[in-house]
Formats: C-alpha cells, structure tokens, sequence
C-alpha cells in the first residue's frame, strides 16, 4: 500500500541562490525556517514595485527515510512552484518544471539513502521568464513567486493506479456508462497477471461492484479502457451536486497491492446556438472571474481559504459559475466547486500574448496535458480555455491545443476567450469577453454580430476595467457599478443565444504597473481584495432564490447627495415587494422595476416616493392639492428647484398662492416631508416580504454611535498537511447595522498563543472595512486575537487550534489510498 508524508512543514528558505546551496553538507542554520504554501516574500497592499518578487531563492529541507522503504518506488510531488523549479535531492538534480500552475512530479527512488537523512533542495526564479506562458510581454495580474502550494513525498508498491479518467455517457438515460480510462504504473516492468476490483460509492455506501483481469506488459505504462453499464445513480447539477467515488483496487490474488480513489459525479455539458444545457436543462451561466491572490502573500494560502472563495462565490453571491482567470489553480478551491454545484471554467495560463513558436508553445500544450490530467474527473469543469486570454488569432498554435484538449477528454467542449469579435472560431465555444456597456449603450452584443454567424456563445468578461470602483467612492459611482452589471445580466437573460455571463470580477487583485489605478491594484471587483462586498455584489447576490436577500444601495442620507437632494433609493432583493416605513410611519409598498429590468429573474425595487400619504394626514390641504403638493416634492427631491420644469414651477406658484402660503412655507414642508429637516433623527425602514410573511429587514438612519464589529470566518483551526489559517473582517457599523463608508479609524492587532497575523499588524479601515488573516504556528492550544482602536477599545476573539500528528495524517492518507496525480 502507499504511504504519504506531506512535507510542507519546517524548510529553510534563503530569498539568494548560489549553486553551493545544492551540496548535501552546506550548512543552511542561518536560513529562515518556513512553513508551505509559502510566499517568496510579502507585499504590500499596494504601491510597490512588482520586482520585488521576481528573484531566485532557495528552499531546503532535510528528510529521514527508514530502510524497510527501499524496496518501494518513491515519487516526490509538487502542486505548483512558481515560475521556474530544478529540484535536487542529494546534490543530484531529479526534476525541472517550467509554469508555475500545474503539477509536477517525479521518481526519486534511486537517489534516495534509506536509514539516513536526504537533502532536499528547490531552486526557484520566481522571475518572468519570456519562454514560459504567462510571459514575454506585459501582463494584466501578478504571478508571485515561491512554492506556493502543497509538497509530498508518495512511497507505492510495484504495480499502482496513476490515473482514472472516469467518463460518464448516456447519462439521461435510467442505464448510464461508466467508461474507464485506467493508467497503471509498472515499475517492475515484469510481465504478471492482476484482479482489479472497481467499487462505485456514494457516501461510502457502494452503488455497484465488478471485477476485471489485466494481464501486465513489461511497458513501464499501461493504459485501459474499461466500461461498465450503472443504473440506479443520481446526476450531479448545481442545485444537487451528487458525488461519486470509484474506487480501485489492484489485487495479486488475495494480496491487496495498490488502492486509488477518484471522485466524479454524473452529468452532461453541452452547448449549442440556443445556449447552454446541464443534463439536457437550458441553464443561463450567472458568473464572475477569479484570481487565485489575496493581499500580502499573493497566491499562498491553505486549503481553508481557497475552499473559502468558493463558498462566497455560491452561498454569498449566489453564482453557479466560476471562471478560472487565467491559469489552473488550486485543487482545494476546486474540490469545494465540486461540492457545492459551482460550475467552472477551467483556463491555461496566459494574457494576450503568444510567444514564438518552440519552446513557448511547447509549454503552452504542456500546461493543456497538465490542466487537463489535473481536473477531467471534476464535474464541476464544464469547458477547457484551450487560448491564450484575449489573445490574437493564431490557428496553428490553437488547432493543436483544442487537437489535444480532445484527445484527452471528449466529454467538455473547448473555448478559447477573446476580445475581438470575427475570430476564428477553431474551439467548440465562441468565448467572449464583451466590454460594449458603458452604462450609456446596450449591455451586451448580439452574438450574430460579434460572430456573423449563429454559434454556441458564452460571454466570459464584461465590465471590470470599463468602471473600476473602490469601497470609498461615492454612492452615486458605487451604484452605477452596480447597475452596470445589472444591465449586462438582462442582456444576457435576454437573448437565447448567449449561454450566460461571467462578470469581470469577483475582487480586486494586484496588477502590474501598466494597469489598474496605478497603486498596483485593478478595482474591478464586486468584493475588494478582502473578500468584503461592494454594493455591485447585491445585483449578483438578489439574484438567487434560495435565500431572502435584500440590500439597499444608499445610506438615506440627504447631505451625501447631490444638492442634498435624496433621489431614486434602489433595494437589490428577491423579495416580492417592500414596504417603506419613515420613523415607523408606513409610506407605501414598492415592487420589482419588471418594465426597466424585464429579463433578470429579481430586478431591483426602486424607491421613488418618500412621502407616501403624510401630507394628508398631517396638513390641512384638499385632497386633489395633497396629491399636487406630493407630486412637486417628489420632482424637487429627484432634479432640484432649479431643475423644475416651467410648467411645474407655475404649479408650485400657483398652489402656493391658493393655500395663502409664502416661499419659505414650501420650503419648510420640503424640509419636513423629504428632508426631515429638524427632525431629532430620520429612520427608514425598509420590510421585505415573500407573499404574505417578511422575511427581510433593513434599516438606514442618521448615524450617532458606531461600534466595531468583528467577524471571524471559522474559530475552531486544524494543522494537518499544512498550517491553517481564517479571516477576520472588521467594520465600521452604525445603529442599523449599515457599514460607515467613511470610516477610516486605526487598528493594532495583537495575537496571543499559536497564531500568527499575516501582513502587517497596524492597518486601517478602508471604506469602513477590512479584514485580515492569521496562521497557525505549530503548537495547538486556544489562541486570542486582540484588535485596539483608540475609539472602540479592545474587541477580543478566541480560536481553538488543533494539531493531527504526521503520523496519524500518513496513516489515515494510506487507509483512503487517495489518487496523487
């Protein structure tokens, strides 16, 4: 059986290279001890310069290997080191690996001293090397550097399972195919006959068990197609992700000799001129792109909060689709896409430019094998990105790509995103990125007249760049992004021919200096690149139905208007209707804007009238001038006094007069009924119902004490094949529990017991919020988070930290027999 020690833990790191540092006997005491996944160096938030992390370093480690392993073949794994790696292990160089994305791996098992310590070194040039795709031009995100995902070290048997590509066909119909693509690896290379025992189950009941006999070939590799009719299972679409296991089992008679897992899930992807399908069922793909970075560390961080994205893209946004921009990433975030029923589009990595023809495309179809190799099992992946992001046409490079992508899976259609509308469409998809919406034009493209033809069509970028949008800007800017987005998705629902959208994009990211706002951030983002949501975030998240969302774009107040003039207020929410309460005054009730917004499934409710029928309880004009008096001050509060139209000034005058009342009387009853001019304080509150039953509440109010909250994503940390780490998130709140947006107070973190902060321990809210994340240090036990403000005083946190000894983690990884490909 195989045995699995995750080396993640303890390396000496030196942020130089000097090929001394290779020799088993150089002394490395001085280096840095780290821990993996690890940045090559931290970052700032923003204004620096991107050099800083493009240099070569040097990560070593020491490893005992007992002498009962000699007789097993020994393969050493890296997830992903970026950009450049030349592994050494006793001064001999074992492997290189080119890209920064993918895995890599190889047998180390005759340099390897048993009953004896091993040296184990990693070069690394975290630099932008021309001959390796991202590269040779300019780039629109940073690629830090360092080994940045998982390291271990597999000890197997003679005879294993390298791989399984589990296909599943004819999956509408009650007797689905299992159709089995099995790898096995013969070390041995010694001819030999073996049972394979092949158990599908599902929550670790089995669903189907059979049997099949090999006879082995002395060919190091061997590849088997094996097919098998199931009935009886359940298909996996985004609502109900259903997961399978297929289990293997390589037995010499009674002798178990290998055992792998592989999960899958039954499902059909198909795209076609009238959209796209899930297991025969149009569904519209409601998406945003993702970067795999986060501040400080870049792309360095565990299992928990990659799995974290995932869950914000669909439980907080209420996404069925996540775009891959623009590179493979990580295994963690992508099993939690698995799980939850969060579609993927998975991408090689690259940004507009292709390099010259050798090495570089050589790469890229490398990183297509690896891509593919890493991820065919996944149902969540429901399209290959076999192009170079908005890159030009280039028909030879890109009819070997898609060649390639279908060779090795034919069950994913291709795409290939662009920019450019009249390209070659070599790929299954037409793959757009569409930026036309300006907030003036029409929001997306017909696809006849991007294509000139009818054809399976999927926008994959739109707005982001077009208006980029901080936590900070004003509730006028901020709103527009919003609507932006809006606008684009009720074009997309709109037009059959478009399979769906994926918003540019779920948060903010570091960039090169040649984009963003020059700080070296891109605010493309709904969220900031905390993870903390800005309001275009509501236009995704009201768009689902499973859970009561309501989210008003406005703080109410009228002196952070215009002219302080309160306009139209927009609730995003998938409720029925609002009621609008003024200092627990009802004023009226509010439905969804279907005429402005007719395709979204939940347009937003517009708020238009804040006045309701005050004036006539509370005044002493007649009806028919309560009702004129209601209308002029609804038209003053939207464009003004100046802006009134002649006709309604001659109103405003007349009425005036009729009612024996001077200039500064309309004034006051503006003051009363619209700004609350006077007031001890104006509460809005806003009810939201779903039939007859409210389900939703928000309030917005002048604000006079604020307080600190603070969220922790999870309290309880595990230290097994790596460190952990959670996020905290601190806001500035007022009495409804709405953020400060102006808030930018100061806050000290301090930690006590085994966590530590990553980044820096001061830092200060930026349009009301931050967030920041801690890391275990090795040592279980409870441990405080502590954060100082000089207004708020001390808020205080504890996580209970907890360690799986590395003994327990290789055995319980043997018992799984979990596949390592």
């Amino acid at each position: 059986m195989r045995e699995v020690r995750h080396l993640n833990f303890d390396w000496k790191y030196s942020p130089e290279f000097r090929q001394e540092f290779v020799d088993s006997g150089f002394d490395d005491s001085k280096f840095e001890v780290v821990q993996i996944p690890h940045a090559n160096t931290e970052l700032p938030y923003n204004n620096f310069d991107e050099k800083r992390y493009q240099f070569e370093s040097c990560y070593r480690k020491s490893l005992y290997v007992e002498s009962e392993l000699k007789s097993k073949p020994a393969i050493l794994h890296f997830e992903g080191v970026m950009t450049y790696a030349k592994v050494f292990l006793n001064g001999h160089q074992v492997m290189e690996h080119k890209g920064g994305y993918t895995p890599f791996k190889a047998d180390v098992s005759r340099f390897l001293k048993y009953g004896a310590d091993n040296q184990l070194v990693v070069y690394v040039d975290s630099s932008e090397r021309r001959e390796i795709p991202p590269f040779g031009y300019v780039v629109d995100y940073l690629t830090y550097g360092g080994i940045y995902r998982e390291v271990w070290l597999e000890f197997t048997e003679q005879v294993i399972v390298e791989n399984c590509h589990v296909r599943t066909r004819n999956v509408l119909s009650p007797e689905k195919l299992l159709d089995l693509n099995l790898y096995l690896t013969n070390f041995a290379q010694r001819t030999s006959t073996v049972n394979l025992e092949f158990s599908v189950l599902k929550e670790d009941q089995p669903v189907l068990t059979f049997l099949e006999t090999v006879d082995l070939t002395e060919d190091s590799h061997q590849q088997l197609n094996i097919q098998q009719i199931i009935s009886g299972v359940e298909l996996w679409d985004t609502e109900n992700p259903n997961l399978y296991i297929l289990d293997v089992k390589i037995k010499n008679h009674d002798r178990l000799i290998d055992q792998s897992s592989f999960r899958f899930g039954f499902r059909q992807v198909e795209f076609n001129n009238d959209g796209f399908f899930l297991n025969g069922n149009r569904l519209k793909i409601r998406g945003l792109n993702r970067h795999q970075s986060f501040p400080y560390v870049g792309y360095a961080m565990p299992k928990r909060v990659q799995q974290k994205d995932a869950e914000i893209l669909k439980q907080e946004l209420g996404l069925n689709t996540v775009r891959l921009s623009h590179y493979p990433q990580s295994n963690h975030f992508l099993d939690r896409c698995d799980e939850l029923g969060l579609l993927v589009f998975d991408e090689i990595p690259g940004w507009q430019h292709i390099g010259e023809k050798g090495e570089w495309w050589d790469i890229t179809l490398q990183h297509v094998e690896e891509m593919i190799k890493k991820d065919w099992n996944r149902p969540s992946i429901f399209i290959w990105g076999v192009r170079i992001n908005e890159s030009e046409d280039c028909d030879a490079l890109y009819q070997e790509t898609r060649r390639l992508a279908k060779s090795l899976d034919d069950t994913r259609p291709t795409g290939g995103v662009r920019c450019r509308k009249d390209s070659n469409l070599i790929e299954d998809v037409y793959t757009y990125n569409d930026f036309v919406h300006n907030g003036k034009t029409h929001g997306l493209d017909r696809p006849k007249d991007v294509i000139g033809y009818d054809a399976p069509y999927l926008v994959t970028e739109h707005n982001g760049h077009m208006f980029p949008t901080k936590q900070f800007d004003s509730q006028e800017h901020r709103l527009e992004h919003a609507l932006r987005h809006l606008r684009v998705l009720d074009a997309m629902y709109g037009d059959d021919g478009i399979g769906g959208a994926i918003g540019w994009c779920m948060f903010d990211y570091n960039t090169h200096k040649d984009f963003g706002s020059g700080d070296r951030i891109c605010y493309h983002g709904v969220m900031d690149m905390f993870r903390i949501p800005k309001y275009a975030a509501a236009t995704y998240a009201s768009q689902q139905n499973q859970t009561p969302y309501l989210k008003v774009l406005s703080n109410m107040r009228m002196g952070d208007y215009p002219g302080s003039e309160l306009s139209d207020v927009h609730v995003f929410t998938n409720c029925d209707y609002i009621k609008l309460y003024k200092n627990d005054q009802y004023i009226e009730t509010f439905y969804p804007a279907r005429e402005q917004y007719p395709h979204v499934p939940n347009p937003p409710i517009i708020i238009d009238n804040f006045i309701g029928n005050l004036i006539e309880e509370n005044e002493s004009f007649s009806k028919s001038d309560c009702r004129l008096m209601k209308s002029l001050l609804i038209e003053v509060s939207r464009v003004g006094l100046e802006g009134l139209s002649l006709f309604s000034k001659l109103k405003m005058l007349y009425l005036l007069k009729k009612n024996r009342m001077k200039l500064s009387d309309g004034v006051a009853l503006y003051g009363k009924y619209v700004g609350g001019w006077g007031d001890s304080a104006t509460t809005f509150r806003i009810e939201g119902y779903r039939g007859s039953e409210l389900v939703c509440t928000q309030s917005c109010q002048q604000s006079f004490e604020q307080r600190l909250d603070v969220q922790v994503d999870d309290v309880d940390l595990l230290e097994d094949e790596t460190y952990d780490t959670t996020r905290f998130v601190i806001r500035c709140l007022d009495e409804g529990d709405n953020v400060l947006t102006y808030a930018s107070d100061t806050l000290n973190i301090e930690t006590e017991g085994p966590v530590d902060v990553i980044g820096p321990k001061s830092i200060a809210l930026v349009g009301g919020g931050i967030a920041f994340w801690v890391r275990t240090t090795g040592v279980s036990g409870e441990a405080i988070v502590r954060i100082r403000n000089e207004r708020f005083g001390v808020v205080e946190q504890r996580i209970q930290v907890s360690k799986q000894s590395q003994a327990s983690i290789r055995h319980e990884k043997s018992e799984q027999a979990v596949c390592l490909e």
